[in-house]
């Protein structure tokens, strides 16, 4: 190792990855370059413990459904449920098979048993209800805020009846088609009930804010948390829809960019009751604009840490994980002129990188990027390296 990067490298621990910030974070988000590595789950689920032990932490946010998630957090905070069906309705993208997710939940209810509610670890899920090739339909989130404002508010003032929302919404096939993530004119959200549900959605949002006075004397601040969030929802879904219908060279830029625009909502909700671990894939945490190579070309947006970084300032930090190998996967030993091949050269297997030092140590010499062999993990870009807080480094991952 070179010597003159020394003072830029830790031992790895929540005490190491907060003596790199500026100031106490509200959001702390660590990212992962490749999704389904128990590996690196186990590491977020160790530094999650210990910010929680050492440093008062009380919620943790994964790239997982914010819907399903309120499955995991009532499980977590008063026992709803069992773990088994929590594994299996509470997380999307299939997070739910893994067995350090699965820890990670066990953990918190233990953790929980016998708390006051003000001390009970909580967890959120911060994606939109959202998969690779397709969109939920707003259904949920849609009659989840309608229901609560229905019991809660005049009914004068409610812009329509549950009733006329069900026949607007119609089969929830027909928003989930997947054959809509490839061809526009399969989805139904720029169709005449798709925008009468929007201008619904947007109603019944501003009567909840316009409640705002009465509500918080009427009904738990968790019921109004969560409402808040089917809202959020509902308009984030359907303008989402709204953009599968899309034909112009943009589309796949707006659908990006949206996701990641309900995901920053959803973080900035989380860190009202922070301080919060946030646990996702680099390109969603980073300060700079995420990329990505589709069919039709290179598509750009801004990242949910890039949103909500612009609005918090030090009260975000991101920490990006790299990483040396997953040989099952074919990422083998990285190139030496590499951030990641210098750092592979550290004697341990495990530390905390502070990132602005390591840039500065470096000097003009910037690291060449790596090429990934696999499309399934993105390599660290060495020209953001002064612009993350710190790396945590993982040398190997080995098969789950």
């Amino acid at each position: 190792m070179a010597t003159d990067i020394k003072d830029a490298v830790h031992a790895f621990g929540a005490a190491a990855v907060m003596n790199l910030l500026p100031a106490r974070p509200r959001l702390l988000a660590l990212g992962e370059p490749t999704h389904g590595e128990d590996t690196l789950l186990d590491l977020r689920n160790e530094l999650f413990r210990q910010l929680v032990e050492q440093e008062g932490f009380r919620t943790i946010a994964i790239e997982s459904d914010c819907m399903m998630g309120l499955v995991v957090d009532d499980y977590v905070t008063s026992g709803t449920g069992t773990l088994d069906k929590v594994m299996e309705q509470g997380f999307s993208h299939g997070w739910g098979v893994s067995v350090a997710n699965r820890e990670l939940v066990r953990w918190m209810r233990a953790h929980n048993e016998g708390l006051p509610a003000s001390e009970r670890l909580r967890f959120a899920g911060f994606d939109g209800p959202l998969e690779i090739a397709a969109a939920a339909s707003p259904r949920q989130a849609l009659t989840g805020l309608h229901d609560y404002l229905s019991t809660r508010a005049d009914a004068d003032l409610l812009p329509c009846t549950a009733e006329a929302l069900d026949r607007l919404l119609g089969a929830d096939d027909r928003w989930t088609d997947p054959a809509a993530m490839l061809d526009p004119s399969r989805s139904v959200g720029q169709s005449a009930d798709a925008g009468r549900l929007r201008l619904l959605a947007d109603d019944l949002v501003a009567l909840l804010d316009a409640q705002t006075p009465h509500l918080i004397t009427t009904t738990s601040r968790d019921d109004l948390d969560r409402t808040r969030l089917y809202g959020r929802t509902a308009t984030g879904l359907l303008r989402y829809h709204h953009w599968m219908a899309d034909t112009s060279p943009a589309r796949m830029a707006r659908l990006c960019a949206q996701r990641d625009l309900m995901m920053s909502h959803n973080l900035l909700a989380v860190a009202d009751r922070g301080p919060a671990l946030v646990h996702a894939q680099n390109s969603h945490l980073q300060r700079e604009k995420s990329s990505m190579q589709m069919w039709q070309g290179r598509v750009e947006w801004w990242s949910a840490g890039a949103l909500v970084s612009a609005r918090l300032g030090e009260e975000y930090a991101f920490v990006a994980t790299a990483l040396g190998t997953i040989r099952h996967q074919g990422v083998d030993t990285p190139p030496p002129d590499t951030v990641e091949g210098l750092l592979y050269e550290l004697p341990d297997d495990r530390h905390v990188i502070d990132a602005p030092r390591l840039a500065t140590a470096l000097g003009d010499t910037l690291p060449a990027p790596r090429v990934s062999p696999w499309f399934g993990y993105a390599s660290f870009d060495p020209a953001h390296l002064a612009d993350s807080d710190g790396i945590v480094f993982v040398k190997d991952v080995p098969q789950s």
